[in-house]
């Protein structure tokens, strides 16, 4: 019989110490090691007994190397109730918004996978440290994860900091999954623009049960850079490194989740992050220019009828007539190279271009900017109308296209060529 993901010698080995998963002990092995007893995968061995030490990680222990156990206490999180922490009126305010992902997951011991389960309430009170920093209230707009998040998603959020930005609080937190974080950043940063408070993305690669959990370190440092700043606007805050050392708060515009599962998968394109937070310090990497205060005129509407192409030898030009037939008003072309596509999506860009849709050329590479006058091929798109989109990543460009399309459809190329949030770098 299984209790939490523990049977066998491990579960009788926690009855006869009459230890609980979620009490926090001290056991003596080759070394002392305090932490809360944590649950296990059911599929797993009877030799190990799991702790979350202090700094966030989880150690699987051997039960026949034990040779002490001392209890400590017995959480309140393991009875289900978590004691509010009191208001400490020499700390600002911070509001933690829950919308989901891996930052607001659990592992389901039965199966191992991840599951959505701990509400913005649950990540406040599972990390004590947040109220040392900063009186944190906290609510759930929805529980998804980010590749379930649409376009609607974005506005929802939008238009919940929108009624907040004559709030008392001194910023937000976005508790978000990483998939799609770059999305939902972009979209803010273009409809909140000249929002007046830091508004902070944060997520997690790893649960906060999981071994090597990025999730507390995340929060932490995102709530430390709030309290700190003297900038607005919208970041989001990662691990820099793999290691718990430092945690990077990017512009909204300029980063991109570069690796499917590193703790520091999240990187600036095109320099270096805007900030980065080490233990109590935080350093600016970026003049005072890029933070000046723009008036606040949110304009938080989007359109679905933008495309986003990756061009590929063998592309076939007719899935952009299909698009122009759909009624698109901009494609965003992820091009090669300095930016550019074959001869044989020429006639579909002249015919979309009559449509009057909107054509923006971004690279598929990593880094650089796009630069069409520099070969034939480029300097024929520049002919035909596509509209070259300096160093502006590919995934924010098709953000921004949305934005436009559905706040100022009559302007688009004018505004999708102005620095409105930083998309461009200087």
């Amino acid at each position: 019989m299984s209790e939490h993901g523990y049977f066998g010698k491990a579960l009788e080995f926690l009855r006869q110490n009459k230890i609980k998963v979620g009490d926090i002990i001290r056991v003596r092995t080759d070394s002392d090691y305090s932490g809360t007893v944590m649950p296990r995968y059911e599929h797993t061995d009877d030799e190990h007994i799991v702790l979350k030490l202090k700094n966030g990680y989880n150690v699987g222990l051997e039960i026949n190397k034990i040779s002490k156990v001392e209890y400590l206490l017995t959480t309140q999180g393991s009875q289900g109730e978590h004691i509010q922490p009191k208001f400490d009126s020499a700390l600002l305010k911070v509001l933690l918004l829950s919308t989901g992902g891996t930052i607001a997951s659990r592992i389901d011991y039965r199966t191992g996978s991840v599951t959505p389960a701990l509400s913005a309430q649950d990540l406040n009170a599972s990390v004590p440290e947040l109220s040392e920093i900063a009186n944190i209230d906290a609510e759930v707009l929805f529980s998804e994860y980010s590749e379930n998040l649409t376009p609607e998603h974005w506005v929802k959020i939008a238009q919940k900091l929108d009624s907040l930005a004559k709030s008392d609080y001194k910023g937000i937190i976005v508790a978000h999954g990483t998939d799609t974080m770059q999305y939902t950043a972009s979209f803010l940063s273009f409809s909140l623009a000249g929002y007046p408070k830091p508004v902070v993305l944060v997520g997690s690669q790893r649960s906060s049960d999981r071994p090597s959990s990025d999730a507390a370190l995340n929060l932490i440092s995102a709530v430390r850079f709030i309290v700190k700043c003297d900038a607005n606007g919208i970041f989001v805050a990662m691990h820099n490194t793999e290691s718990d050392d430092e945690v990077a708060c990017h512009l909204g515009t300029r980063v991109r989740k570069n690796h499917t599962s590193k703790r520091n998968a999240f990187e600036t394109v095109g320099g270096k992050p805007a900030f980065i937070v080490s233990q109590d310090e935080l350093v600016r990497n970026l003049e005072g220019s890029y933070f000046k205060q723009k008036e606040y005129t949110p304009s938080i509407k989007v359109s679905t009828r933008v495309a986003l192409v990756k061009y590929h030898p063998g592309y076939d030009p007719k899935i952009i007539e299909d698009m122009i037939n759909h009624g698109y008003m901009a494609i965003i072309f992820e091009g090669t190279g300095l930016g550019h596509v074959g001869k044989t999506m020429y006639e579909a860009i002249k015919k979309a271009k009559q449509k009057q849709i909107f054509l923006g050329m971004t690279s598929q590479c990593i880094d650089g900017r796009v630069n069409m006058a520099v070969y034939e091929s480029g300097r024929d798109l520049l002919h035909l109308g596509v509209v070259p989109l300096s160093d502006m990543i590919p995934e924010t460009a098709l953000v921004k296209a949305m934005w436009v399309c559905a706040n100022n459809d009559k302007n688009i190329e004018n505004i999708m060529r102005t620095n409105i949030a930083s998309e461009f770098t200087e």
